[in-house]
């Protein structure tokens, strides 16, 4: 009897069934990867209401001497930003202002720009103003600044009688009809009224030519920005 090995068959491997019902051997799922996130782009900032934007303002701080050190010259870099706008929006409109400072002006460079430019987010520094001359003919006194000049009864009454005809040439006859009497003995002459303006002057300090010599003929005043003449009621003046 003749026996015949059969084939030896591979048994199969049996699915082992998990608790959730899904198979050991069952392919993975693959896992997606996470979605990248799309940076949003920057949104500007609304402009309040009843207004447009018309554009801007790029303040560049940048001196001489780092202009000079970076191998650019101000006017070339100027160029190639206007160049640069021209290129992406050929409907902008450009202008260009260099900002000046005095040599050796402490600082960065982008806050004297802002301040010379008149930046008005940028506190500008308080500027001594000269508060001028104030020709007080009611009080009969002259202040320079926070001074009073120290002029004499004279000297101020010379002034006033200029300050007076202001803008018409006085001759130095009409001053000493008009200051001093026939009879008097102190009555001067056209020669010493030089001498009366002259020492007036040297009270005036800066402002001394606001009194002007008109060769040949006289003195005259005229109105100047620092000048302050006061008067109330009718005119001081005699005449």
């Amino acid at each position: 009897m003749t026996i015949t090995a059969l084939p030896t068959r591979t048994r199969r491997p049996s699915l082992e069934t998990r608790v959730d019902g899904s198979s050991a051997l069952a392919p993975k799922r693959a896992i997606a990867a996470p979605a990248r996130t799309t940076a949003r782009a920057p949104q500007i900032r609304p402009v309040p209401d009843g207004t447009e934007a018309r554009g801007f303002v790029l303040y560049v701080g940048l001196g001489e001497d780092a202009a000079a050190s970076d191998h650019i010259e101000l006017a070339r870099l100027v160029g190639e930003l206007r160049a640069l706008t021209s290129r992406l929006a050929p409907s902008a409109e450009t202008h260009a202002a260099v900002a000046l400072a005095p040599a050796g002006a402490g600082g960065r460079d982008v806050d004297v720009v802002r301040r010379a430019l008149q930046d008005p987010a940028v506190q500008q520094p308080v500027v001594d103003t000269d508060p001028g001359i104030v020709i007080d003919l009611t009080r009969k006194r002259v202040a320079i600044g926070d001074e009073i000049a120290a002029l004499t009864y004279r000297e101020f009454e010379l002034l006033q009688h200029i300050v007076l005809r202001e803008g018409s040439t006085v001759g130095r006859c009409a001053i000493i009809d008009a200051l001093w009497d026939a009879d008097d003995e102190n009555r001067p002459n056209e020669r010493t009224i030089d001498v009366h303006v002259r020492r007036l002057r040297s009270k005036l300090g800066d402002y001394a030519e606001i009194i002007r010599t008109v060769r040949g003929a006289g003195y005259r005043f005229d109105r100047h920005a620092d000048v302050t003449v006061l008067a109330t009621g009718p005119s001081p003046d005699r005449f």
